[in-house]
C-alpha cells in the first residue's frame, strides 16, 4: 500500500485521540454526529434509535474476539447484505483486512490501561485510486440495547459495526448503504480490479467446457488472494429476498469462502461415480438459511464421506450459514458472480506479475466540439471522438503501445462513487464503457475521424461502478476511449491498465502538432496524410524454400516508419497504419518493401505516393517499381493501400 494516505474531512486520528485523552473525554465526531442525519436521508427506521457506546452494551468490549473470521458478521435491518458479504470475504485475507483496520492492536480496548480508551477508531478505504483514512467515534445505533445494523455473533465484538459506521460516513449516511454491490465494497477495501460475469448469458450452467474454464479461473483468483461474491438476480416473476426451492435467497449477496478441486479415493470414486469433485463453499451474510440441495448440511452426500475423509479433502460441515455446493450446481443456481482480482504488481513474486498504469480523468461538457469531452458511446457517431485527455477533464482518449508480438491486457474503468449523491436523488451509477481502437503506429495527436483505424475491443456498457475487460492485443499502438453511454454526462473516472511488459500510457492532448518557435524557422505542417498498408503480394522469392521475410518502410520527409517483419511469405498481410503531418506538400511519400536478412536487408520495390487531398480514398493496388521516380521500371509484386489526405489538420 502507498505510504500516502488521504485524510477524510482532514481528521487526524492520533491528534484527536491525544486531545481526548488529555481532556479526559470520549470522542464525539462532529463530521458524522450521533443523530438522525447520519442514519437516514429519506426513510427513518421503524423505531427511534438510541446511540450507545460498546461499553454501554456489554461489560468487556473488544474490537476482535478470538481473531477475525468470516463467521463474525450478521447483517441487521439494513439492506446491505452486499457490504456484509464483502466483509466476510475480507476477513479471509489477513494482509487485506490489516490494511482496512490499521494498527488494530493499538485500537483494541486495553482493560489494563482504560485511560487509553478515547472512543475513537480509524479505518482505511481505497477511494477512487487513493487510500483514505476515515475516523469515527464508537457511538452505534441501537434499539432495546441491541445493535440494529451489522453486528458480530459475539456480543462483545465490534469490529464489523465500527467498520460499517466508517463506510456509512464515507457514503453520507447508513441509509445510503441500502442496496449496492459486493464488488464495489471489495474494491473499496482492497483496491482490487472488479469483473462481473453473467452466468446465465454465458451459459455456464449448460456448457461444461466454459464451466471448467470459469472454475479454473476462480480457483486461481482465490488462491492468489482475490475475493469472490455471487448472487441470484431477481427476474420479472420473483422478488428480492424471496427464497428458491433450494433454499437460496434471491437478490442476496453470498461470499465465496473456499474453492476446491478434489481427487477422490477409490471408495469415494465408487460412491460418486467420478474421480474428481469440483466444489465451492459459500456464506450467507445472515448466518442462516442455507442451500438444501446436494452437499447441503443434511444431504445424503455427506453420509457417504467419513470424518477422516472429510478432513483429508478439506471439507468441513458447520451449521452457520456456510455451505458447500458442486460447482455445476452453483453455475445452475446463481446468475451473477463478482470477481475481485488482487493484481500482482510486485517484482519479487513467484507468480505472474503485471505492469500497472493508472490515470484520473473526467467527462466534461462543452459546446465547442474540439473542447467537448462528453461525446457518448460509439453509437453517437457525430460526437464519439469528442473525447478528452487526461487530468480532470472529461472523456479521455488514451494511447498505449503493445511491444510484444501480442500481449494480454487488463483494463478497469471506474466512475466515482455516487452513493454520496443519494440525498439529491442522483445516487445511481451511470452506464459507462470503453472502446479500444488500433491506430497509426506513430499517432501522437487526438483522433478526429475514423478512417483506417480498427475497432478491436468494446467493453460491456452497464450502470455499474466498474467496467472490466480482458483482451489479447497484437503488437502496435492503440487508443482507449472511455465513455458514458449517453453524451453530455458529467462525472469523474479512473482508468487502470495492466500489461505483461512495461507499456506507455498517456493521454492525447493536442488536436494537431504544437506551434513552437522552431515552427517559425522550419515551417509548420500544411497537410495531414493517413496511410494504411494492407498487404504486399507477388513478391520476388528470396530463399530456397520459395519465400521471403518482407516488411514495409514508409518514408515522409524526415520520418521513417517500419512495420513488423512477416516471415516466410511472398504474400504478406501488414495492416500497418501511419499518419504524417507534412510541411513540404510537394514531396511525395514513399512506401518501400524490403526483405529482412541477417547481414543486409534487400530492397524489393517501392511505390511513390503524391497523397493529394483529391486522390481517391478507396483501397487501391499499386505496382511495385524500382528506386527513382513514379515511372521507374516495374519489379515483381504489388501493394494494397488506403490513403487519406486533408489540408485541415483536425479532420483526421
Amino acid at each position: 500500500m502507498s505510504s500516502s494516505v488521504q485524510l477524510f474531512r482532514d481528521q487526524k486520528y492520533h491528534e484527536l485521540k491525544r486531545q481526548c485523552i488529555q481532556q479526559r473525554r470520549l470522542f464525539e465526531d462532529p463530521e458524522f454526529p450521533a443523530s438522525d442525519e447520519s442514519l437516514f436521508y429519506q426513510t427513518a427506521p421503524s423505531r427511534k434509535a438510541e446511540w450507545k457506546r460498546p461499553k454501554d452494551l456489554c461489560e468487556d468490549p473488544h474490537l476482535f474476539v478470538n481473531g477475525i473470521s468470516s463467521h463474525d458478521l450478521h447483517q441487521g435491518t439494513l439492506g446491505n447484505c452486499w457490504f456484509v458479504a464483502a466483509c466476510s470475504c475480507l476477513a479471509l485475507r489477513e494482509t487485506l483486512w490489516q490494511q482496512v483496520i490499521p494498527d488494530f492492536n493499538e485500537q483494541e480496548w486495553d482493560a489494563k490501561n482504560p485511560e487509553k480508551y478515547a472512543g475513537i477508531f480509524r479505518f482505511r478505504f481505497w477511494c477512487f485510486g487513493e487510500w483514505t483514512e476515515v475516523v469515527v467515534d464508537d457511538l452505534l445505533p441501537t434499539v432495546d440495547g441491541k445493535l440494529i445494523y451489522c453486528h458480530s455473533n459475539v456480543k462483545n465484538e465490534f469490529w464489523s459495526a465500527l467498520l460499517e459506521k466508517a463506510y456509512a460516513k464515507l457514503a453520507g449516511s447508513y441509509e445510503a448503504l441500502d442496496g449496492g454491490s459486493a464488488a464495489d465494497a471489495i474494491v473499496d477495501f482492497t483496491g482490487a480490479v472488479a469483473e462481473s460475469i453473467d452466468l446465465v448469458q454465458g451459459k455456464y450452467g449448460e456448457i461444461i467446457s466454459e464451466q471448467m474454464k470459469l472454475f479454473e479461473d476462480l480457483l486461481k483468483v482465490h488462491k492468489r488472494g482475490g475475493l469472490i461474491s455471487c448472487y441470484i438476480a431477481a427476474s420479472s416473476g420473483s422478488t428480492n429476498e424471496a427464497e428458491t426451492e433450494m433454499g437460496l435467497v434471491i437478490g442476496h449477496a453470498y461470499a465465496v469462502t473456499a474453492i476446491r478441486k478434489l481427487r477422490l479415493g477409490e471408495r469415494l470414486v465408487f460412491s460418486f461415480k467420478a474421480e474428481k469433485l469440483f466444489m465451492i463453499r459459500l456464506r450467507n451474510p445472515w448466518g442462516k438459511r442455507e442451500w438444501n440441495g446436494p452437499w447441503s448440511d443434511n444431504s445424503e452426500e455427506w453420509k457417504k464421506v467419513n470424518n477422516s475423509e472429510r478432513k483429508s479433502l478439506g471439507l468441513t460441515l458447520e451449521n452457520d450459514g456456510e455451505f458447500w455446493m458442486t460447482f455445476e450446481d452453483w453455475c445452475k443456481n446463481f446468475t451473477d458472480v463478482d470477481i475481485c482480482r488482487i493484481v500482482n504488481t510486485s517484482y519479487f513474486s513467484i507468480h505472474k506479475t503485471w505492469e500497472k498504469k493508472m490515470m484520473h480523468g473526467a467527462w466534461a461538457k462543452n459546446s465547442e466540439p474540439l473542447l467537448n469531452r462528453s461525446g457518448g458511446c460509439f453509437d453517437n457517431r457525430e460526437t464519439f471522438l469528442q473525447n478528452p485527455q487526461v487530468g480532470i477533464t472529461v472523456f479521455c482518449e488514451y494511447v498505449f503501445d503493445v511491444k510484444k508480438t501480442e500481449d494480454k491486457v487488463l483494463v478497469s474503468l471506474q466512475q466515482e462513487d455516487r452513493r454520496k449523491y443519494k440525498k439529491e436523488g442522483k445516487g445511481d451509477s451511470i452506464p459507462i464503457g470503453f472502446e479500444i481502437l488500433k491506430v497509426e503506429d506513430n499517432r501522437s495527436c487526438r483522433l478526429h475521424k475514423l478512417t483506417v483505424q480498427e475497432r478491436v475491443a468494446t467493453s460491456p456498457y452497464i450502470n455499474t461502478r466498474t467496467v472490466f475487460l480482458k483482451r489479447i492485443l497484437k503488437q502496435g499502438r492503440y487508443i482507449l476511449i472511455p465513455t458514458t453511454y449517453h453524451p453530455g454526462i458529467i462525472t469523474k473516472f479512473i482508468l487502470r491498465l495492466f500489461t505483461d511488459v512495461p507499456s506507455k500510457l498517456r493521454e492525447l492532448k493536442a488536436d494537431k502538432p504544437k506551434m513552437t518557435c522552431w515552427s517559425l524557422l522550419c515551417g509548420y505542417p500544411r497537410r495531414v496524410t493517413q496511410i494504411k498498408i494492407h498487404s504486399a503480394e507477388g513478391l520476388q522469392k528470396q530463399d530456397r524454400s520459395g519465400g521471403a521475410d518482407p516488411y514495409v518502410l514508409i518514408k515522409c520527409e524526415n520520418q521513417n516508419i517500419r512495420s513488423s517483419v512477416q516471415h516466410d511469405t511472398t504474400s504478406a498481410i501488414f495492416d500497418t497504419q501511419v499518419i504524417f503531418y507534412r510541411k513540404n506538400i510537394d514531396s511525395p511519400i514513399i512506401v518501400q518493401v524490403w526483405n529482412s536478412n541477417v547481414l543486409c536487408d534487400q530492397f524489393l520495390g517501392q511505390a511513390v505516393l503524391a497523397a493529394l487531398p483529391s486522390d481517391p480514398r478507396e483501397e487501391q493496388t499499386l505496382q511495385l517499381r524500382g528506386r527513382g521516380s513514379r515511372e521507374a521500371a516495374e519489379v515483381p509484386g504489388h501493394i494494397t493501400v488506403k490513403v487519406f489526405s486533408s489540408d485541415d489538420l483536425v479532420e483526421l
